[in-house]
């Protein structure tokens, strides 16, 4: 793991309310790491509900398929998640070792096994040593607590430099009901659902298919709109948990896609979403640059989108900004290469708020040394514009810098 904070990480950490039904604890398996955690187990309540979304790679780990395939169901009662080995391109032996996971979980849990969810992080194609849960699971079990979200996040972190934790509340009726959510990722970051692992979890009495909903709907301008190095993990997994404990309190379950008040829960869900998205480009491996793209003026939303992602995994780009350097020649480049309808005499292009082109060329009022200060800066902003419609998007991602080659050169070390 690395030792030395990103220079891009939060400056502080939220305060994390409890969530009724939700209790975490942490182990030290050894599953690759030593001398740190690499385990977290969740147990909750009966009654939980769950959603789930999954990376669209077509060599999934063995954690996804179960997932999957358990999904259906639509409730839970634990969740068991290792760094260290992503269980992924592992045959008969990662379906085993996910089952007899499972069933260590749910025996410890006192649950029925298809209430238990799996992730892994970490080494593809190793083999997973079910066996080193079980040496831990009883003690898991004993030390479940409700006020661990930091430690959770902590266990499952592999390259990343700092755990991603974030909390949103909303009000019905002077009720609060609270969201609170983990996630890992710093590599193998690219938008195609997940790109990562996150654990989300609200004391809301949410039912499975509004739930569903809610989590689908948020995925594509969150999780989605992230890229760090353009590849798409084999485990991404993002899992929604409703304990429904808030229902004691007087708040009614969300049970109706056309409930008035899931407006204001898309809102804080989908904002609490996009903050852990960016805190995971902010960990970006070797980052030192934050970039958010933006693009308008496409034919359409998806047009908009892919030209983003054009600009924001063009390592040509991403270099260019870990360099100071103002080169929007490189941006003109993107756009051209992404597919989608683009007219190079009415593209405008800014730097921040410098417009660096303009038309077809450079802009008349052009100044290297106002657009290299920008470059300066720890967050930026790239903003295109390209005249012909009404589409628009935005991405977030990060440059690509000399410590990415490094950490991934020797990542299985």
């Amino acid at each position: 793991m690395a030792t030395i904070v990103s220079p891009l990480a939060p400056k502080f950490y939220p305060d994390m309310p409890e969530i009724e039904g939700v209790r975490f604890s942490t182990a030290e398996a050894g599953v690759k790491y030593r001398g740190r955690t690499d385990v977290v187990l969740a147990s909750l309540d009966a009654g939980t509900t769950v959603a789930g979304v999954f990376t669209q790679s077509k060599c999934p780990s063995a954690p996804v398929d179960w997932c999957k395939a358990i999904l259906k169901n639509g409730t839970a009662r634990g969740l068991l998640v290792n760094s260290g080995n992503a269980n992924a391109f592992t045959g008969k032996k990662g379906s085993t070792a996910v089952e007899l996971s499972a069933k260590i979980a749910a025996k410890s849990l006192g649950c029925n096994v298809n209430e238990v969810f799996l992730a892994s992080t970490g080494v593809i194609g190793e083999p997973l040593d079910a066996g080193k849960f079980e040496a831990v699971i009883d003690d898991l079990a004993a030390a479940v607590q409700p006020a661990s979200w930091r430690e959770a996040a902590e266990a499952i972190m592999t390259t990343d430099t700092y755990p991603k934790i974030a909390t949103a509340t909303v009000e019905f009726d002077g009720k609060a009901v609270t969201f609170n959510g983990i996630a890992k990722g710093a590599g193998m970051i690219a938008p195609d659902m997940a790109t990562m692992l996150s654990f989300i979890f609200t004391d809301a009495a949410i039912s499975p298919k509004v739930l569903q909903s809610l989590l689908s709907g948020e995925t594509g301008e969150s999780f989605n709109s992230v890229t760090v190095d353009s590849d798409t993990s084999t485990s991404d997994t993002v899992l929604l948990f409703a304990t429904g404990a808030a229902e004691k309190r007087g708040v009614a379950k969300l049970d109706d896609l056309d409930d008035p008040r899931l407006g204001t829960v898309r809102a804080a869900l989908g904002d609490m979403m996009q903050n852990l998205a960016q805190q995971i480009v902010r960990d970006g491996e070797g980052a030192r640059k934050f970039v958010e793209v933006q693009v308008e003026g496409a034919e359409s939303d998806i047009s908009a989108k892919k030209i983003a992602l054009s600009i924001g995994n063009s390592p040509l780009v991403k270099t260019a900004v870990a360099g100071e350097d103002a080169n929007w020649g490189r941006v003109v480049m993107a756009v051209g290469k992404a597919g989608e309808p683009a007219d190079r005499d009415k593209l405008a292009i800014w730097f921040g708020d410098i417009r660096v082109a303009v038309d077809g060329e450079r802009d008349p009022e052009y100044g290297e040394e106002l657009a290299a200060a920008v470059m300066k800066e720890e967050d930026i902003v790239i903003r295109v514009d390209l005249g012909l419609g009404s589409g628009q998007a935005c991405i977030w991602t990060c440059d690509l810098t000399k410590e990415y080659i490094a950490i991934n050169g020797d990542y299985r070390s």
